[in-house]
């Protein structure tokens, strides 16, 4: 069943403010940087943006759940959760480089319905609605039709977060591993510029919104293992042609 236009074109016209709201602070050098309990960096920009968001859902949708990276959960009681991720790659953001993302994906009982990837300082948004296609800046969008790991880009966000073993597979498939990575990296790939982002290690709030992309733009998503389940910490987003390739190079152990 599609999701209401009216939900999806919310979200992309939330995202893209809260993201323009971002660029207040880019590449400012007065700009404050915080560490947070785990040692990652938090600034202004992605306090602003998370509670323009919250301030917009709670506007229009008061009794769904919203649940931000920066300020947690506020549970409602409809079934219906936003998953806020104010700047994914605030490392890129704090050093001024543009591929950082603002991402908001709907997630309803039948999983996420609903993603935006807003890249304010690229002017760029990719979205999609499940049963409305993907768009890329208004125009639809759809994955590339390269077959084979050999010639392949495969993103990624940093090399040290890969077993070895399946680093190794991949590049001796002739596929060209690039660190276009955070949610700029599966952009590219719901757009037809790359053919995988692999994110070995991350949070449920940096890929909340990529299975429904993936999907609408004619691509696959998963995890390493092949699972279709977002919140398990690692997540593969491929133009599918190549998917069942990729997850073998993470399947195999050591010794094959």
């Amino acid at each position: 069943m599609a999701i209401a236009q009216e939900v999806v074109d919310f979200a992309v016209d939330a995202a893209q403010r809260a993201g323009q709201v971002t660029l207040q602070w880019y590449q400012q050098r007065s700009l404050a940087v915080s560490a947070k309990s785990d040692g990652s960096p938090v600034t202004e920009a992605d306090y602003a943006a998370e509670r323009l968001l919250r301030s917009e859902i709670s506007a229009v949708y008061p009794d769904d759940t919203i649940w931000g990276e920066e300020e947690g959960v506020w549970a409602g009681r409809t079934g219906r959760t936003w998953v806020i991720d104010p700047i994914d790659g605030t490392k890129a953001f704090v050093q001024g480089v543009p591929l950082y993302a603002t991402l908001l994906a709907m997630v309803d009982g039948r999983g996420p319905a609903v993603g935006v990837i807003a890249l304010p300082a690229l002017d760029e948004c990719v979205w999609a609605g499940r049963g409305r296609g993907a768009y890329w800046n208004g125009v639809s969008c759809r994955v590339s039709d390269h077959a084979g790991l050999e010639g392949s880009y495969v993103c990624t966000s940093g090399l040290t977060y890969w077993p070895e073993p399946a680093l190794e597979r991949v590049r001796a498939a002739g596929a060209r591993v690039r660190t276009w990575g955070d949610a700029y990296g599966y952009a590219l790939v719901a757009t037809g510029r790359a053919e995988a982002m692999v994110d070995p290690e991350c949070f449920d709030w940096d890929v909340a919104p990529m299975s429904v992309i993936m999907a609408e733009a004619g691509g696959r998503f998963s995890d390493v293992t092949g699972s279709n389940d977002w919140r398990s910490g690692s997540a593969v987003g491929t133009n599918e042609l190549i998917h069942e390739d990729l997850l073998a190079c993470f399947s195999q152990t050591p010794s094959d």
